[in-house]
């Protein structure tokens, strides 16, 4: 035991107590610097998760505003759509022979 104590080691040299000791240091060590990326990264993912709630948020008001917006102009359509039919196919006649003599002017300069 003498030769030990003057060794400075205390007497565990013989043991492996200090070879333990240093291994266990060394694993706290990566523990520790696991446990800090670890750390970093969850405070990563709370910064982007509340980044992408605070973006689904302005989406949700700009899908409101959409409605809103598309549901006046289906009151819009609805309403022209009660008023004369008669005037309606008039212009849709209209419309159709318009197109006819387009068609029969260019298939006549042909």
């Amino acid at each position: 035991i003498g030769d030990a104590a003057s060794a400075g080691n205390y007497g565990y040299t013989n043991s492996g107590y200090s070879v333990y000791e240093e291994e266990n240091e060394r694993l706290t060590e990566s523990l520790r610097t696991k446990v800090s990326a670890i750390k970093s990264l969850s405070i990563e993912i709370g910064t982007e998760v509340k980044n992408q709630n605070k973006m689904l948020s302005e989406m949700d008001n700009d899908f409101d505003s959409t409605g809103g917006l598309l549901g006046a102009t289906m009151g819009r359509l609805r309403t022209l759509s009660r008023g004369s039919q008669t005037k309606l196919l008039c212009y849709m006649m209209l419309f159709a022979l318009f197109v006819f003599f387009v068609i029969y002017w260019i298939i006549k300069l042909r």
